[in-house]
């Protein structure tokens, strides 16, 4: 009998986090490969860019925060709708927040999705999700843009912008162009995998070269170290590039074969392995890329919505000997 336990839920190694300081307003959360948290300071306000996944952990970074200022934190920008990244935002009720913004596509798949995805990544990555209960529901967004919108920060303008889609339909990433910092959300990863169960693979490389078009001297990425110079921003960008790229390319050829499920997992392994299979998360991540990658090779544009029990399905369908 096949004993391997799903997913990450035998992932119980506690990250040590990291606020670091990266331009004169910008600030980086990050936690050994967890997902990350950009921070917006000025004299007169406080932007979060990913809440972290309940408010009980938002508590640990509000508390680095209130070490350097005690503004009031405004602004809640999700980078996208996954439940680890929206999931602490009342957390932030308390210490002045005024809006939640988010992409019209991230609305959508809240929408959409929201509840399943929910339940889907708790039952995946329970450690990620401290103190679960406290979550009093889906982070509803209080302010929705298009395209872009502008804030202004105690004279600090702050771009929040759909430059396209990738890690999923609705990616939004904020940028200080005074400051040249941008905080991608999981559309650049830096020593990490690339979750893409909820991807545009297609789409992702073009999104890619509209970052590297605003020329940021610093990324804070989905996961992974800051990347604090253009030299390691370039390095984040092709990293990720190769991620998908690879993945999508793989899954075509898997597509075309007509292979199944495990068959393409071994193909796109071969391809992946060598490159990638060390890096934070990547067990994790693969029979969900996979199944993603294959569906949009075989003419499905829409991800499919995931479920714990679709979880489980795909889990035992790559386990079955």
């Amino acid at each position: 009998m096949n004993t391997k336990v799903f997913a990450s839920q035998a992932d119980l190694e506690v990250k040590k986090t990291t606020f670091e300081q990266l331009s004169a307003h910008c600030w980086a959360y990050t936690a050994e490969g967890d997902p990350n948290t950009g921070v917006i300071i000025t004299d007169e306000a406080v932007l979060i860019c990913d809440t972290l996944a309940t408010p009980l952990m938002a508590q640990s970074l509000i508390a680095e925060i209130r070490k350097v200022s005690q503004a009031p934190i405004k602004y809640v920008v999700l980078s996208h709708y996954h439940a680890v990244r929206v999931l602490g935002a009342s957390g932030y009720k308390a210490e002045g927040m005024e809006q939640i913004i988010a992409s019209q596509g991230t609305y959508e798949m809240i929408v959409e999705r929201g509840e399943q995805d929910m339940k889907s990544e708790y039952e995946r990555f329970p450690r990620l999700f401290q103190n679960f209960d406290s979550v009093p529901g889906l982070t509803w967004p209080t302010m929705v843009f298009k395209d872009e919108m502008t804030l202004y920060m105690g004279g600090l303008e702050v771009k929040v912008m759909h430059l396209g889609p990738g890690h999923t339909k609705g990616d939004t990433v904020v940028w200080v162009p005074s400051e040249q910092v941008l905080f991608s959300g999981d559309l650049v990863e830096c020593d990490a995998a690339c979750y893409t169960g909820d991807a545009q693979l297609e789409e992702w490389p073009a999104t890619l070269d509209a970052i590297s078009a605003l020329n940021p001297q610093a990324v804070v990425p989905g996961r992974g170290p800051a990347l604090t110079s253009p030299q390691k921003v370039a390095e984040g960008l092709a990293y990720t590039r190769d991620f998908v790229t690879t993945l999508f390319s793989s899954a075509k050829e898997a597509a075309a074969q007509g292979l199944d499920l495990k068959a393409a997992m071994a193909l796109v392994r071969k391809n992946m392995d060598p490159k990638f299979g060390q890096v934070f998360i990547y067990e994790h991540c693969l029979p969900f890329d996979v199944t993603r990658a294959v569906d949009e090779a075989s003419g499905i544009k829409h991800p499919r919505i995931w479920t714990a029990e679709r979880d489980q399905e795909m889990w035992h369908a790559l386990q079955a000997d």
